[in-house]
């Protein structure tokens, strides 16, 4: 890509590790978390945007330094279902802890979400682990961050960002059955 070849050039020549880089990705998200939660949509959304190219840094960089390892798949693999999770409770935090906000309920509405991006993901690495494959549905992890990041980016209007959630449930949910219904058409051959 013409994004990341620079970048992967650059971090070859330095002995920076696919692994570091999932790492940093991964401290990139805890910040947006925390920046979410304390009010800072915006900001949080900035952030989410430049963690998600270091998402993209981190596979482009092991196979352009042959350093492809499976631990550093399921690393990469762990740490995105948690990032998912925490940069969606810290959006949770900001609705909980701010009266302002009188919006509690959106608290249940982002637990749904989390619950419907685990469970994408869970249906294909079930699928493939008992060695079907499974890359089909129509909102995969990139067009949940993708969507997350631009409601957070667009957070001031007025209740965008309940509207992307309420698309990352839904869309989540019709995934986890398109993937369903893949994995069952797979079993009858």
């Amino acid at each position: 890509m013409i994004l990341t070849k620079p970048v992967v050039t650059l971090l070859a020549k330095t002995g920076v590790t696919p692994n570091m880089v999932t790492w940093f990705g991964f401290v990139l998200i805890l910040a947006a978390a925390v920046l979410a939660g304390m009010g800072l949509l915006v900001a949080a959304g900035c952030v989410l945007v430049v963690s998600g190219y270091f998402d993209i840094i981190d596979g482009a960089l092991a196979r352009g330094t042959n350093q492809v390892t499976r631990y550093g798949a399921v690393l990469d693999s762990t740490l995105d279902r948690v990032s998912e999770a925490v940069i969606l409770l810290g959006i949770a935090a900001f609705y909980l802890f701010n009266p302002a906000a009188h919006f509690e309920w959106i608290v249940l509405l982002i637990g749904l979400a989390i619950l419907g991006s685990f469970l994408v993901s869970y249906v294909r690495a079930r699928a493939e682990g008992i060695g079907l494959e499974c890359q089909v549905g129509i909102f995969t992890r990139t067009e949940r961050v993708i969507i997350l990041a631009l409601g957070l980016l667009f957070s001031g209007i007025d209740m965008l960002l309940v509207v992307v959630l309420i698309i990352i449930t839904v869309l989540s949910l019709v995934t986890i059955m398109q993937r369903m219904a893949y994995v069952a058409k797979q079993l009858k051959k």
